[in-house]
């Protein structure tokens, strides 16, 4: 299937072009949580900063683990995306074994009882949002490319080789995005 036949649903993923400047965007990978008539809602997943959870969370049960940035829409808040599932109430499913959000109050408490683990979450400051048909605009334009995403992959790869590797799986055309200098003009 061509990737331009994909269309962004829930649990695709959107692999930026080589040349988009913006920095959050540079290279990234986002995982679409949620797509529907009202807006867009993802999360970069290939971006972790050199912060841990408890530098940024003073209130968090001790847990070693990055937080990652999820994009540049409200930025003050923390978001997670889980394999728990039903053992965090209010969790939204995104494909099967894959969740977002749910009750921190429950994530913390079960941090705390050693029944999570950073294999099973992940933390984000932030997010990356669209409004009505502003990412089908961004897809006419060419800036990102979509592809479906694997649940096990989102959590378990090495952040810095998901945006290289889902190019690679698209074929030829997409793999040599990953030889681009990240400035064109440096070439």
């Amino acid at each position: 299937m061509k990737t331009a036949d994909i269309k962004p649903t829930q649990g695709s993923l959107l692999l930026s072009e080589p040349f988009l400047k913006d920095f959050y965007f540079r290279r990234s990978v986002i995982l679409l949580a949620e797509h529907n008539e009202n807006g867009s809602f993802g999360l970069i997943i290939n971006k972790p900063l050199d912060v841990m959870l408890n530098e940024i969370v003073k209130d968090f049960p001790p847990f070693e683990t990055n937080v990652f940035i999820g994009g540049p829409v409200n930025t003050d808040s923390l978001f997670v995306i889980h394999t728990l599932g039903s053992k965090i109430e209010n969790s939204f499913r995104i494909l099967p074994g894959l969740y977002w959000g749910g009750n921190m109050e429950t994530i913390k408490a079960m941090v705390e009882a050693k029944k999570i683990s950073k294999e099973d979450i992940r933390f984000y400051i932030g997010y990356s949002g669209w409004d009505p048909k502003q990412l089908d605009k961004e897809l006419e334009d060419n800036s990102w490319v979509i592809t479906k995403a694997k649940p096990k992959g989102i959590l378990f790869e090495p952040p810095e080789d998901m945006w290289k590797n889902r190019l690679k799986e698209l074929g030829k055309e997409y793999a040599q995005w990953v030889n681009y200098p990240m400035d064109p003009m440096m070439n």
